[in-house]
């Protein structure tokens, strides 16, 4: 899509900060108003659509994208979002850990045993490890916890939390970095330890050093997007 705009704006609205461009208020895909709760938020948007040269790439917008997401899919569907963000509490990568060789088994304890620490002090939950890929269910209660953690999200800060968890593969992770526990760099380190590691034993694969570099960057714009609704 060509540019077809010139001066970007901010304008507090009912509930938020609306993005205007040449005095017109942006629309979702669904052409609802553009509208988030926080001014830092709406500013750094309005960045995303200053950046824009003749044409507008939509996936220099990451922040836009979330924010279109909230509002037409997440605030209209929360129980499917927050459900299935929460379902990954059962299989949290972090409970799942190597069972050789040694220095990778303790390097997972080094980074992941204090990630589920803070979780069990935040949430008054415990958690079951196993070695291995064999499923180990984990306890009713922590479920049910961590889905009511998940629930307490409004729409804006379930949409970055999605991204968090499937980039991840850990739950713990996401609400650790939405509770500010942890940075994006840290939880994303986390979740690739695995891979990580193998990379420091045999080298860099350019593939997938490529693919790790394109989940980082989804990552850290879901990261940012969750710490500008402070």
């Amino acid at each position: 899509m060509k540019r077809f705009y010139t001066d970007v704006a901010i304008e507090s609205v009912e509930g938020g900060h609306a993005i205007r461009l040449d005095g017109r208020g942006v629309k979702t895909p669904a052409r609802a108003p553009l509208a988030v709760p926080t001014l830092a938020l709406a500013q750094a948007i309005a960045t995303e659509w200053e950046a824009q040269s003749e044409k507008i790439d939509p996936w220099s917008m990451p922040l836009t994208g979330l924010a279109n997401a909230a509002i037409d899919k997440v605030a209209i569907d929360r129980d499917t979002f927050v459900n299935s963000t929460a379902a990954f509490g059962e299989t949290d990568l972090l409970c799942y850990r190597a069972d050789g060789p040694d220095p990778l088994v303790e390097r997972q304890a080094e980074q992941w045993d204090k990630l589920l620490a803070w979780a069990q002090a935040r949430y008054d939950v415990t958690f079951v490890l196993a070695t291995g890929i064999v499923h180990r269910p984990q306890p009713p209660r922590t479920l049910e916890r961590l889905h009511a953690a998940v629930a307490a999200y409004d729409a804006f800060r379930l949409v970055a939390l999605q991204p968090l968890v499937t980039i991840s593969g850990s739950l713990v992770i996401a609400l650790a970095l939405a509770e500010g526990a942890i940075d994006a760099r840290e939880g994303f380190d986390a979740a690739h330890l695995d891979e990580l590691w193998q990379a420091e034993l045999w080298g860099e694969d350019w593939m997938a050093t490529d693919a790790r570099d394109a989940r980082r960057r989804d990552f850290e714009a879901a990261a940012r997007f969750i710490a500008l609704l402070v």
